[in-house]
């Protein structure tokens, strides 16, 4: 987790898995949180916790920023869908290859360099647990594309179907329950 100085911003890192890719030309998919799951850094995102941030953002005519690595002068894309459902934060969207760093960004995705998604935001309600922090509120800035994510188990999936990314996240979090009831 970092902090943007002076600002209160956060930022929580997430790998896309092997299934990750893209959708028609530039179009990305996936969990950009999952909710119950510790990351590294010992936050829990609670279900509900974006709900009515995301509101907030809707009512102002506000979207969510799509960035590269939490830059803010470095967007590459629109986030075209940004909801939560009973698993976490659902994002879709679309790399524009008209933006330098959206193209480049598009070619490592494909290349496999990048596979990662992060969020940042700003707390506005969370409780210490035995486990660590669990984030009850959460005011969404961005989702940025990243090189290191912060949650390993929140996988990304693309499909050209929403069924087909809907059974890839059931898997994927079903082999992460079974990778930490082994450990």
């Amino acid at each position: 987790m970092s902090f943007a100085q002076g600002t209160g911003l956060e930022t929580k890192f997430q790998e896309f898995g092997t299934e990750a890719g893209l959708t028609g030309d530039s179009e990305i998919a996936g969990y950009a949180s999952l909710f119950g799951i510790p990351d590294q850094g010992g936050d829990i995102v609670a279900p509900g916790a974006y709900a009515a941030g995301l509101r907030r953002l809707a009512q102002a005519g506000r979207r969510v920023k799509m960035l590269w690595q939490h830059d803010p002068a470095q967007p590459i894309g629109i986030w075209d869908e940004v909801r939560e459902d009973s698993r976490g934060l659902f994002v879709r969207g679309r790399i524009l290859t008209g933006v330098q760093r959206g193209a480049e960004a598009l070619s490592l995705m494909r290349a496999g360099a990048i596979d990662g998604l992060s969020i940042g935001y700003r707390t506005i309600r969370a409780e210490r647990t035995a486990e660590g922090r669990r984030l009850t509120e959460i005011d969404l800035w961005e989702v940025s594309l990243v090189t290191f994510p912060m949650l390993p188990e929140a996988r990304a999936v693309t499909a050209s179907r929403k069924d087909d990314a809907e059974l890839l996240t059931a898997l994927a979090q079903a082999f992460a329950r079974a990778r930490a009831d082994l450990a």
